[in-house]
């Protein structure tokens, strides 16, 4: 990738090359290591550090975390530090060529050699893998969404896999299991969408579909305004309606699935329903408050995800 290649003293592009340069010395479990120090120096709502993974698998959540954060970082966090679109597509398109060597079994770069034991031990199909690189790459050339209808095919890629992947490291590939992943997946990213509508807008960006904004009479100079009038707020309560009925939808997941994994998604679940009730209860105004879950909000979600009679109500 000559674009990518001429800026190699770049954190992003150290990131591919830098472990390669030693990569006689990488071993499974220099591999793991690796991608643990990635996975624990960051915070994120995927459950990579959660007491709630039993240790057996925590590694392999590590490799897979590690590798969609490096990449996500190349779409994403290279934003601000002034790289090219294309020079984050080419970063894109070589750690995917790596994803295809790992499957190969080639793999030399730390996160590959560790995610090839992954993908090998839980059998983990390549797309779930390459989906997540399309929603990435999109993210560098897609600021606008001209329909609800494309901001959910987005949402199929960027979040589903994510679900999906944390099943069948617990042993879960029925389809009825999965069909409730994407939905709950689904909702969980539209609400974050819509809590960080400011945030977005910072990076040029728009999850708002473009038919929505038009219904509602919204200009894109009212959301840049940070004023959040009356129909922004009628247009906030369509699409947090939408998250809800998603997630409604893929609730039997968190009471189907047992142990720690259950308890886990029960609280994700309690999570994602806490900030769209935040949305409402501000008045659909994003724009000057952002919703937060807070330390008492935590204790409150765990203790209703502990019970599931609470949470069943």
């Amino acid at each position: 990738m000559s674009t990518a290649a001429g800026h190699q003293a770049t954190g992003f592009a150290r990131a591919i090359r830098g472990p390669q340069i030693t990569a006689q010395s990488w071993t499974l479990d220099t591999a793991h290591e690796y991608c643990a120090r990635l996975a624990k120096s960051h915070y994120e709502n995927f459950p990579v550090g959660s007491v709630l993974v039993p240790a057996g698998l925590r590694k392999h959540f590590y490799s897979i975390y590690a590798f969609a954060r490096t990449a996500d970082d190349f779409a994403d966090e290279a934003y601000n530090e002034e790289h090219s679109e294309q020079e984050r597509l080419d970063l894109l398109e070589e750690w995917r060529e790596m994803l295809r060597a790992a499957y190969r079994g080639r793999a030399t770069h730390p996160v590959f050699i560790a995610l090839a034991e992954t993908i090998a031990r839980f059998e983990l199909p390549i797309s779930l893998f390459e989906d997540l690189l399309t929603a990435f790459a999109q993210d560098v050339i897609v600021r606008r969404y001209q329909s609800f209808d494309q901001v959910l095919d987005y949402c199929r890629r960027s979040a589903n896999p994510v679900g999906r992947l944390i099943l069948l490291l617990f042993g879960y590939d029925e389809q009825q299991l999965h069909a409730w992943s994407d939905d709950i997946c689904t909702a969980l990213q539209l609400a974050n969408h819509w809590q960080d509508v400011r945030v977005d807008l910072e990076k040029d960006r728009i999850y708002l579909p473009s038919e929505d904004l038009e219904r509602f009479g919204v200009a894109e100079s009212e959301l840049r305004s940070l004023c959040a009038g009356e129909a922004f707020r009628r247009l906030m309560n369509l699409e947090v309606d939408r998250a809800r009925v998603l997630l409604t939808r893929g609730k039997p997941l968190c009471t189907s699935v047992g142990g720690r994994l259950g308890l886990e998604l029960r609280a994700v679940w309690l999570g994602g329903s806490h900030i769209l009730d935040q949305i409402e209860q501000n008045g659909y105004d994003v724009l000057t408050r952002r919703p937060v879950i807070t330390s008492t909000d935590k204790l409150r979600i765990l203790w209703r995800a502990a019970k599931k009679g609470s949470f069943r109500r």
